[in-house]
């Protein structure tokens, strides 16, 4: 999953980014709602859906575990467990039920979830073909600040980019996209449609998005979460927002051209789908002055290794 991707020709596509918000925790209705926005966004006329960051089984945006440094409190191992045990392995029968919404409509899919490998949850894009094959996922290589108490960290082996009609496709989750060294691994493998699965919604993603693709030379497709405070269980304490109807994440999901054009959104009204036609020839037009791989690096001056071997914990030999 980690090698690079080629492949493409097609002209143009249309593709989607869903702004929704999970149902936090329950996995299985998440999954639900996501089957339905994608006949939705295939609707649309889209080939490329795009999902926010953590949809299945939601981003714990407010929780804080009981976390203080030094200690736990029974309560908060209690919201893990249940956090953990919401959690899907991958593959799985929710990665089928996935792969058969994107078969059942012709789309290339990537959505965020949250993936359950043994007593660890990990953050991780997923992505899935026409077809409904899973072609790849990637984990989070850093979750940031708290998240790191309750996701592990993914490993090279999954800087994933996968072939398409349209290039590679390829996904950089939340501040991810903050780090120079792992965009420039990105960019390494020729990405087309560069998808920032988010759960930043603060004004300032956007600008960050529009460098990214003008960076890249690439299309940018962005999507974070519209939820309210009325959507978490009882059973979880929620830190953010006195009111059922207070906004937790505000959207702010959007598409950019390869020249920093903004072609859908911003959008923090609500849930939504956006959708924008996206030139694949632009790509190569904005390669013309700047291609950060190629004619505009200096590889004698700069240089980066990446190492996208597998790290296991455990490895077994048998003699």
């Amino acid at each position: 999953m980690g090698s690079e991707a080629s492949g493409g020709n097609a002209a143009q596509v249309r593709a989607a980014v869903v702004q929704a918000g999970a149902v936090p925790f329950d996995a299985d209705a998440c999954v639900d709602k996501a089957v339905r926005l994608v006949g939705e966004a295939a609707a649309k006329g889209a080939k490329v859906v795009v999902f926010p960051e953590a949809f299945v089984p939601g981003y714990p945006k407010g929780l804080s575990y009981g976390l203080v440094v030094g200690a736990r409190d029974p309560a908060g191992r209690e919201e893990f467990r249940i956090y953990l045990e919401a959690a899907i392995p991958v593959p799985g029968p929710h990665t089928q039920r996935l792969g058969k919404a994107a078969a059942a409509h012709g789309v290339h899919l990537v959505i965020g979830v949250i993936e359950r490998d043994g007593g660890t949850c990990y953050c991780t894009a997923l992505f899935f073909g026409p077809d409904g094959e899973l072609l790849g996922k990637h984990r989070k290589v850093m979750p940031t600040a708290l998240e790191r108490m309750i996701w592990g960290f993914g490993d090279g082996s999954t800087l994933t980019a996968v072939p398409s009609p349209y290039g590679p496709i390829g996904a950089v989750i939340c501040w991810e996209n903050y780090m120079p060294m792992l965009r420039m691994a990105m960019y390494a493998k020729n990405v087309a449609l560069y998808c920032a699965p988010t759960a930043d919604d603060r004004d300032t993603w956007l600008p960050s998005m529009r460098h990214v693709a003008l960076e890249g030379r690439c299309f940018v497709l962005t999507a974070c979460q519209f939820i309210r405070r009325r959507e978490f269980p009882a059973s979880v304490r929620m830190s953010l927002g006195d009111s059922p109807e207070s906004v937790i994440m505000r959207g702010g999901s959007a598409i950019v051209s390869p020249l920093g054009r903004v072609l859908a959104g911003p959008d923090f009204e609500g849930e939504t789908i956006l959708v924008a036609d996206l030139d694949l020839a632009e790509i190569g037009r904005g390669k013309f002055d700047f291609d950060v791989v190629g004619h505009y690096s200096r590889p004698d001056v700069f240089r980066l290794t990446v190492n996208e071997s597998p790290a296991p914990a455990v490895t077994t030999r048998k003699e």
